[in-house]
């Protein structure tokens, strides 16, 4: 059986509440083989799996995440009943599955700790092999570094600059993700010099898809992923699984 080769963003946003192990049970459903969720500490500092610093947009509760025990986030409706699942949880869930890509929601140091934390969690569960330690946070990944000298890493930018392939390198990083907009098949180019594989984030609607469906080498990040399956299987860009 093949899997469908693209990133799931936080699940399946578009038809389950995000960064739930509802929607991440949608993404083994579907076969998809990456799958990109959010992680912070909460007060007792416990990895939780959640997008936004605030608790408001996708939750029943209010305000800052790790202002709260994971007793008390635990409480929460996070949509259609769900729970704000712990990132052990999550990764019990995905565990021989598929390629886990987890973002640091760190923001300075604000979450004191994070990186260890969820280092621990991956070692533990002897995960090593299939997760990616991603941030917008580059200091973030280079505390990931620090501590890990093996664990695949990749940073997160807006842009497509040329400046990150230095700085990927001396971090001994393979991985680079970029909102899609600002890629160009140049920058491709560049990363297939520098062996640097490339995520897109996060293109949704048909003709976005379709055109990047054109590059069966990248790593799409989407929302909508039955339409991903769809333009996948007319460009036949499945990959079989090992």
């Amino acid at each position: 059986m093949s899997k469908i080769h693209g990133i799931a963003h936080r699940g399946y946003p578009l038809k389950y509440p995000e960064n739930t192990l509802r929607g991440f049970r949608a993404v083994l459903e579907l076969g998809f083989d990456h799958l990109e969720l959010d992680v912070q500490l909460t007060s007792d500092g416990v990895p939780v799996v959640i997008h936004d610093a605030t608790l408001d947009r996708t939750t029943n509760g209010q305000g800052v995440v790790r202002s709260y025990t994971l007793q008390e986030l635990k409480q929460l409706d996070a949509g259609e009943g769900e729970q704000i699942p712990t990132l052990e949880e999550a990764l019990l869930l995905l565990k021989d599955q598929l390629t886990v890509d987890i973002e640091l929601k760190q923001t300075g140091d604000a979450m004191p700790g994070l990186e260890a934390t969820v280092l621990e969690v991956i070692h533990r569960l002897g995960m090593k092999e299939q997760v990616i330690l991603s941030s917008f946070d580059h200091y973030s990944i280079e505390r990931v570094r620090e501590l890990d000298s093996e664990i695949a890493i990749g940073l997160i930018s807006y842009g497509a600059s040329a400046s990150l392939f230095p700085y990927l390198a001396e971090l001994r990083g393979k991985y680079l993700s970029v909102k899609h907009v600002y890629v160009t098949p140049s920058f491709i180019e560049r990363c297939r010099d520098e062996d640097v594989r490339l995520m897109v984030w996060t293109p949704d609607d048909e003709a976005s898809l379709r055109a990047w469906a054109a590059y069966p080498d990248l790593l799409v990040c989407t929302n909508n992923l039955e339409g991903w399956i769809a333009v996948s299987e007319a460009e036949a860009i499945q990959i079989p699984e090992d």
